[in-house]
């Protein structure tokens, strides 16, 4: 009992540091460059998008030099306050090198908002893969990927050249947002690592992003192709995915404490997508689907879900006993949950325009849900 009383204590702690910092005026993001406090009732409009730049082959770059018309295209958009990139800055094709790394720094440069970005299995969880670099030679015998395509060393990599300044966004206007790097339970300090999950308010939503990677059982597929997994991909996996289910406790509790009206969840993986595997091969997702849905039940309130990873645009929600994909994860039925799969990976390049309207309560269809409307935008490129 007082494991568990000490426990408590220091979560309650975790969440009033938390809430002090979301009560400062630093941490709440400006609507069209105009301030706003986080209980504020204005209507805000993002840009959402993943799995972009891909390519076909190590050299395939096509997608990315057609990268600056389609930022082009969001700048265009008066009403986009934020953009918000899901994942994956490359395919499953191409290398992981910090020349590519900074390359797609640099080119979101060219954003004039500022842009929330959570990273993909691709640049990091997947680098180990020979299809993506991982323990290939140069005609030198030199690596072709960053650190031999070792996972922990490219997340560090995307770490340093993406979230060097914690709790600041990219892009063009540079906001503050709260990176559990920021704030974290002492008791944890392994937490403070994961400077790419952030959180923030704005327009009476709590927004999260969370580091979870697709396509590879949570990173539980073994990296190199060896006949087990290492202690350091134990670890990581292990220390990851406590962080994660942290945060996101330390985020609904947040979102209960200020009342907003809904939360939003930004992450990379798919966790309900097969992907031409057995069903065995998303068990190391539990966690956090029990987790999102326990916590989104408790709520009461609309939770929408945003992720990347499969391709393919689906509006769906998996946490309905009616929905076709809910046997991936059985043992749930919760209405006030809907997920939404951004188009990538392929022309037309595509992003999603989110509009939230914290005074609208919108039944729930293929384009609506609760505070939350959206429409495809496929610019011409």
């Amino acid at each position: 009992m007082e494991i568990r009383k000490e426990g408590k204590r220091k979560f309650l702690a975790l969440v009033t540091t938390l809430a002090l910092a979301l009560a400062t005026s630093k941490v709440v993001l400006a609507g069209n460059g105009t301030p706003i406090n986080q209980g504020s009732a204005n209507v805000l409009t993002l840009a959402v998008y993943g799995d972009s730049p891909y390519g076909t082959t190590p050299t395939d770059n096509v997608e990315f030099y057609a990268s600056p018309t389609f930022i082009d295209s969001i700048n265009s958009d008066p009403k986009v306050d934020l953009v918000l990139h899901v994942g994956d800055i490359h395919s499953g094709k191409q290398y992981c090198t910090q020349a590519y790394d900074q390359a797609v720094f640099d080119l979101w440069k060219q954003f004039k908002d500022p842009l929330v970005y959570t990273p993909g299995d691709n640049e990091w969880t997947d680098c180990h893969k020979s299809g993506e670099g991982g323990g290939v030679l140069d005609a030198k015998g030199n690596p072709v990927d960053y650190a031999n395509g070792d996972p922990i060393a490219n997340l560090d990599l995307i770490r340093s050249i993406f979230f060097s300044n914690p709790g600041v966004t990219l892009g063009g206007r540079k906001k503050q947002v709260i990176s559990q790097a920021q704030v974290f339970d002492p008791a944890h300090p392994s937490d403070a690592k994961y400077v790419e999950n952030v959180i923030w308010e704005q327009s009476k939503v709590l927004f999260v992003t969370v580091n979870i990677p697709g396509g590879s059982n949570n990173d539980n597929d073994i990296w190199y192709g060896k006949s087990a997994q290492s202690a350091a991909q134990q670890q990581e996996i292990q220390e990851r995915t406590d962080a994660d289910l942290r945060w996101l406790d330390a985020a609904f509790a947040q979102a209960k404490a200020d009342g907003v009206q809904a939360v939003l969840i930004a992450t990379q993986a798919n966790m309900w997508d097969l992907d031409g595997k057995p069903s065995s091969h998303l068990t190391a997702y539990n966690p956090f689907v029990d987790k999102i849905a326990k916590k989104t039940q408790e709520f009461g309130k609309p939770v929408l879900l945003f992720n990347g990873d499969s391709h393919e645009y689906l509006s769906d929600n998996p946490l309905s006993l009616s929905d076709p994909l809910n046997y991936l994860h059985p043992g749930f039925d919760v209405p006030n949950f809907h997920r939404i799969v951004v188009h990538g990976s392929t022309f037309p390049l595509e992003w999603l325009k989110l509009t939230i309207d914290p005074q609208a309560n919108n039944a729930t269809d293929q384009n609506a849900f609760g505070p939350f409307t959206w429409e495809r935008v496929q610019p011409k490129i």
